[in-house]
């Protein structure tokens, strides 16, 4: 078995990605250097070994923590329920998986837009290609890894690589993301992303140093990450080189790939960025009211030292794009219905996936401030299964929402009835990724 074979089983068991006015952080990179000139290949060579030794058991070592709060399949992929039987006590035992996961999110307050523009998880791309709606000046190819069906784009070489898709960008905004990187040479190694105000995107894709944009980067398999608000080519805030430790392996010798589920919230001018649970950048100001911000690409930097036996490992996937502000307490208070699709559950399952605790958070918060308001909560999926299926998928997973707003925030159950439509009442087409998210939603109506 050769090393890359190695990593792409080893991967199945990750959890759950100036100008020269700007010059990098010089320190942060000596001291990268310095770490990987110390590194040696007899260390590297020994950890392969012991990859090799434990190979056959690796679906078995699956932190069971992990398995309770992050799904290898999110629910922005194409949704296949399967029926399942029902009863309070199967619902009982979700509710109490799910909390336990919510709990290690207690303080993420992170809301998704209201409606989905974009999801991208590479279903249409052959593995191989280089997918339809993106630009790059560079090289990249749609992966999978080992026997998983999760595709990737696997960034092999230095340069930028733009969604199109997601372009035009109005005042409130999520972008979200899981990003897999494995630090597997001797090099300094720079990833990053960008949301750019343009005149010409085309012309502006391989130039890293613009007029008008939003820069996140950090270092490969360590803490030092950066940022930089640059307007008319001044730099105008910027933070060098503070620690994130989710970006970081916790296997000394980075023979374990780093997956990380990045968050991105425009609320105006103010800019939230998220790793995992954790919100790792808040900015007041990060954006010109005047500028309309158009662009959106990742980059990576100095790959092309990676040898092909020993390849750097730099891939995205599960790329959500939504619009709009949730305004919960008017649309629910007010309007009388909310729809929200930032309540995600794992495939074929009620159990509701970490990430939902702000969307949750918030919508607990409206009821308890109103608390003689009684609702209607009803569960939707999209058309992939059986439609029978379905329906008894999307009354469980109401009845999960129900549980956790009981169980978890306290709110009387008593105000809370619960429903579900499965497939029947679409709300976008089911022939796209991006309309079979849009189909994906939990519904709350005022009674």
């Amino acid at each position: 078995m050769n090393k890359t074979q190695i990593f792409l089983a080893l991967c199945l068991v990750a959890g759950p990605a100036n100008a020269q006015i700007i010059d990098p952080k010089r320190t942060a990179e000596r001291k990268a250097t310095d770490r990987a000139n110390n590194r040696i290949d007899q260390s590297i060579d020994k950890g392969f070994d012991k990859v090799e030794e434990g190979i056959g058991s690796l679906f078995k070592k699956k932190n069971k923590k992990e398995k309770q709060g992050q799904e290898e399949v999110s629910e922005s992929k194409e949704d296949t329920p399967k029926q399942t039987d029902s009863g309070a006590g199967k619902e009982t035992a979700a509710s109490k998986t799910a909390a336990s996961a919510l709990s290690y999110y207690s303080k993420f307050d992170f809301v998704p837009g209201e409606k989905v523009i974009a999801a991208e998880d590479f279903s249409n791309t052959n593995i191989g290609d280089f997918p339809v709606g993106w630009n790059t000046n560079s090289s990249a190819e749609v992966i999978t890894l080992g026997d998983s069906p999760v595709k990737w784009l696997f960034m092999s070489k230095d340069g930028f690589f733009q969604p199109e898709f997601i372009k035009d960008m109005p005042e409130n905004f999520t972008i979200e993301f899981d990003v897999f990187t494995r630090y597997r040479s001797s090099n300094i190694l720079e990833y990053q992303f960008q949301i750019a105000s343009s005149a010409s995107p085309k012309k502006d894709l391989s130039e890293e140093y613009t007029s008008n944009y939003f820069q996140f980067k950090w270092l490969a398999s360590n803490t030092s990450t950066s940022f930089y608000v640059v307007e008319n080519g001044e730099v105008v805030n910027k933070n060098e080189g503070f620690s994130v430790k989710d970006f970081a392996s916790e296997d000394v010798e980075h023979l374990e790939p780093v997956r990380v589920r990045i968050s991105i919230w425009r609320q105006k001018s103010r800019l939230r960025i998220y790793a995992n649970q954790n919100k790792i950048v808040d900015i007041p100001q990060a954006f010109d009211s005047k500028l309309k911000y158009n662009v959106f690409k990742f980059g990576g930097k100095y790959l092309n030292f990676s040898e092909n036996e020993n390849r750097d490992e730099f891939m995205v996937s599960d790329i959500r794009y939504a619009i709009g502000s949730a305004d919960t307490r008017s649309k629910l208070i007010t309007a009388g219905k909310l729809i929200t699709r930032g309540i995600l559950f794992n495939t074929n399952s009620d159990v509701i996936q970490p990430s939902s605790y702000g969307v949750l958070k918030d919508i607990a918060g409206v009821l308890a401030e109103n608390p003689t308001v009684k609702i209607k909560i009803v569960g939707h999926t999209d058309s992939d299964g059986e439609n029978q299926a379905n329906l008894i998928l999307s009354q469980k997973r109401a009845a999960a929402v129900k549980s956790m707003l009981s169980g978890e925030f306290k709110i009387d159950p008593s105000r809370m009835l619960t429903d579900g439509k499965g497939e029947n009442e679409p709300s976008d087409s089911n022939d796209t990724p991006t309309g079979k998210a849009n189909n994906r939603r939990v519904e709350f109506t005022k009674l």
